[in-house]
């Protein structure tokens, strides 16, 4: 009995594949929602090949963009206001749907520190 239902979790599991469709979130617009100290916050970033512009409370914010493999980029601030803005942000793509993406990201090297978040594409 046992056997026949580990043999069926083995099947229906190892059949299923996580879609990364990444290469179509390279570019675009795209908004990202976070509960911060209990409220709900929403930025906007646009990308294009080399750079993301983020628009948060009103304060507008560009990085360098480079992506290491579809799936996974660095981001890097133009204009870092602090040490911390100075170290470079790793995102990498986990999963992707039709218009958005789960992903998660940390400061470079920071393994400790790794958060998760959905991002939708508004517009391409």
């Amino acid at each position: 009995m046992y056997r026949a239902l580990f043999l069926y979790f083995f099947f229906y599991t190892s059949c299923y594949k996580v879609e990364r469709n990444c290469s179509s979130f390279h570019t675009g617009t795209f908004e990202f929602q976070q509960i911060f100290n209990g409220e709900l916050n929403t930025s906007f970033f646009v990308r294009d090949s080399i750079y993301e512009i983020e628009m948060y409370q009103g304060k507008i914010d560009t990085s360098t963009l480079r992506w290491v493999n579809n799936c996974e980029c660095i981001l890097t601030k133009l204009n870092p206001t602090s040490n911390q803005e100075k170290r470079p942000i790793r995102i990498k793509i986990l999963n992707t749907q039709k218009d958005s993406y789960t992903f998660e990201y940390s400061l470079v090297g920071d393994t400790k520190n790794v958060k998760r978040g959905i991002i939708k594409k508004i517009k391409n």
